[in-house]
C-alpha cells in the first residue's frame, strides 16, 4: 500500500488535475482537509469510500488511519488544498511514514496563488518590472524567520503572493508602501474559483479599506506588485527583432 498526497486545487473541481481526479475516483480511503478542500472535490470519491476530515484530527490520528489501512493493504489518499508542497505540513506526515516504512508519493495541484492570478487576469512577472515571485505569509501563531519578514522581502520589489494573512491587510499595506509606493497595484481574491468567489482590486493606499468593507477575515489571497499593472513594457519573446533557437533572424 501507499499514501498518495494529492493536491485538491483551489476549489473548482475542474481545476483538479486529470491524475488527481483519477486517484479520487478510485479511492477507498481519503483523509481530506475539510476546512479548506471543496466538498465538490471530495464528492469525487466513490460511494462507500471511508472519508476522514483532518480538520478535527491530530497527526497521530492521521497516522493511525494510515496504519490501519496498511493492515488491509489499502492505499490512502491524503487530500490537501491547492498544492501539497505549499503550507501543506506534509513533511511531518512523511517523517512518520518513513519511520513506519510506508511508501508514499506526491501528486501536485493548482495552488490558490495561481488561481488568484487567473482571476485577476494578471501576469505575475513583467519584463524589467518583476521577474521574481515570492510566496510568503505574515507571522502569526507560526512565526517567520527574521530574515523572511515582509519588510525584508519587500526590498526586492518582487511580486508578492501572501497566504494566510488577510486579517493583517492594513499592516501589510503600511509595511509595503515605503518600498512599492502607494500607487502599487494590489489584488485580493477571496475563495478563488469557489462559487462564492469575490475580488477586490486597488492599490496599497486603499486596498485595506476595500477589504474591510467586504469583511474578509480568512481564505483570501493577497497579490501585490507592479507587474499587476498594464504598461508599455513588452517581453522580448515575441519581438520580431529578437532571435532565438526557434526563430532565426532574417
Amino acid at each position: 500500500m501507499k499514501v498518495i498526497f494529492t493536491g485538491a486545487g483551489p476549489g473548482d473541481p475542474d481545476l483538479l488535475t486529470v491524475k488527481g481526479r483519477k486517484i479520487l475516483e478510485s479511492a477507498s480511503i481519503c483523509i481530506y482537509a475539510g476546512s479548506l478542500v471543496s466538498p465538490e472535490v471530495v464528492s469525487l470519491c466513490p460511494d462507500g469510500a471511508d472519508l476522514y476530515d483532518s480538520a478535527a484530527m491530530s497527526l497521530e490520528d492521521i497516522i493511525g488511519v494510515i496504519v490501519k489501512a496498511q493492515e488491509t493493504d489499502t492505499d490512502v489518499i491524503r487530500l490537501h488544498t491547492g498544492d501539497p508542497s505549499i503550507y501543506g505540513a506534509i513533511n511531518e506526515q512523511m517523517d512518520e511514514l518513513d519511520k513506519l516504512g510506508i511508501d508514499y508519493e506526491v501528486v501536485p495541484g493548482v495552488s490558490s496563488f495561481q488561481s488568484a492570478a487567473a482571476v485577476l487576469k494578471s501576469e505575475l512577472t513583467h519584463p524589467e518590472v518583476s521577474q521574481t515571485v515570492v510566496i510568503t505569509r505574515t507571522s502569526g501563531r507560526t512565526p517567520l524567520p527574521e530574515q523572511q519578514e515582509l519588510v525584508k522581502l519587500a526590498e526586492s520589489r518582487a511580486t508578492l503572493c501572501i497566504f494566510l494573512s488577510i486579517h493583517k491587510i492594513g499592516q501589510i499595506a503600511r509595511e509595503l508602501i515605503p518600498f512599492y509606493g502607494e500607487d502599487c497595484p494590489a489584488g485580493v481574491v477571496y475563495r478563488a474559483s469557489w462559487p462564492d468567489q469575490e475580488v477586490v482590486r486597488g492599490t496599497l493606499k486603499d486596498v485595506a479599506e476595500k477589504v474591510d468593507e467586504k469583511g474578509f477575515t480568512k481564505t483570501a489571497m493577497i497579490v501585490v506588485g507592479h507587474a499587476l499593472g498594464r504598461g508599455d513594457q513588452r517581453s522580448k519573446l515575441y519581438d520580431k527583432s529578437f532571435t532565438h533557437e526557434y526563430r532565426k533572424g532574417k
